[in-house]
């Protein structure tokens, strides 16, 4: 062999030792960052947080073009979640959660796998893919499903778009991904039993709704942001009438129905981004965030008049009981306000208060406006 070519093998060889010890060095560094990731995930401390970190952390630190998130939410516990978390100077955070969808059944994404175990690796097929990632710019080329399951049942699956169309071919190996699916599902699972957990510390077991304690923690957000924007906020204080006469008379089982079914028809009347909530024995409190006098007014007459017109169930023959509520309503000024929001908070629960024994002492069953 002559001294040229034993130069040009040499050469070759080196260039390719060379490209091995790059792709090697690339994918320890691949897999430093997935361990990184990974470790961030089990951290997460609550489902928004964790729902971020796969929309965005994943792909900033893997540079995927595109990554979207189904996850089947039949009972719309999940979506409770994130509203309960949401605060209204998150509207950056919101934006880190496009690309998530919450379903109330599977038909959308069971059709896409085989096999549970295992990943869906192929070119972007636009007929198939783009209700999982929408119409991305610039355009998909090919993608990775990764299927979500706890105890052998699809939960959801994790969605990675790429522009490239080598990235992700059907014959691509995909033990880090399964590895990924795996640790996403056992994270999910776990933040939704640490939300249900948190969520049972902040509701009335009775009826369903916010306790005291995540009233005076919300009030204090809404005050906090309504000083910050200059956004109306009101507050409702509501009492049910004669409600001691109701356990006199039909026994403690009557009252619990009563109050079950007032926080349902409250509910009913409120907007997204409202609170209500128990604030002890048969007393409610509302918070109406950017609900300008009048708006708070109508709404306050809603339920009240609501509530006047559908006598509850509560009797052990299934007689109805007619049920009424007197309803104090405070806004908290505008402009400058001194003091901190704490402060704040408790004098606006107070005016609403002071202003509902007014409706009591009024003769009952109205709305009255705090001086």
């Amino acid at each position: 062999m002559e001294q040229s070519d034993l130069e040009a093998e040499n050469l070759a060889l080196r260039q390719q030792l060379e490209a091995l010890l790059r792709e090697a060095r690339n994918n320890e560094d691949k897999m430093r960052r997935f361990e990184q990731l990974e470790h961030r995930l089990i951290g997460a401390r609550s489902m928004a947080g964790l729902l971020r970190l796969l929309l965005n952390e994943y792909r900033q630190s893997f540079g995927i073009d595109c990554v979207t998130l189904a996850l089947l939410d039949r009972e719309q516990e999940t979506s409770a979640m994130l509203e309960a978390e949401r605060t209204r100077d998150d509207a950056d955070k919101r934006a880190q959660l496009d690309g998530l969808t919450l379903l109330n059944n599977l038909a959308p994404i069971e059709s896409l796998f085989q096999d549970l175990a295992r990943p869906a690796l192929g070119p972007y097929i636009e007929a198939q893919h783009r209700p999982l990632f929408g119409t991305p710019s610039p355009a998909l080329a090919s993608v990775a499903l990764l299927p979500l399951s706890r105890h052998g049942e699809l939960i959801g699956s994790l969605h990675f778009g790429s522009t490239d169309p080598g990235r992700y071919e059907r014959a691509a190996g995909t033990k880090l991904l399964e590895r990924l699916a795996a640790i996403v599902s056992v994270c999910l699972d776990n933040a939704l039993n640490h939300e249900r957990l948190k969520l049972a510390g902040l509701s009335d077991m009775l009826t369903g709704v916010h306790n005291r304690r995540y009233f005076e923690h919300r009030c204090q957000i809404e005050v906090s942001q309504a000083r910050r924007y200059q956004h109306d906020l009101a507050c409702l204080f509501l009492d049910l009438d004669h409600f001691k006469s109701v356990n006199d008379r039909f026994g403690h089982a009557a009252g619990d129905v009563v109050l079950q079914g007032v926080a349902h028809i409250i509910q009913g009347q409120l907007r997204a981004g409202d609170t209500v909530a128990r604030f002890g024995g048969e007393e409610f409190v509302v918070l109406l965030p950017q609900a300008p006098a009048q708006h708070a007014r109508e709404i306050a007459e809603r339920i009240r008049l609501s509530i006047a017109a559908s006598p509850l169930l509560a009797l052990p023959q299934g007689e109805a009981l007619p049920v009424s509520v007197s309803i104090g309503l405070a806004l908290l000024p505008k402009g400058h306000l001194s003091g901190d929001s704490r402060m704040l908070a408790q004098e606006l629960v107070g005016q609403a208060d002071q202003a509902l024994y007014r409706a009591k002492a009024g003769g009952r069953n109205q709305v009255c406006l705090a001086a």
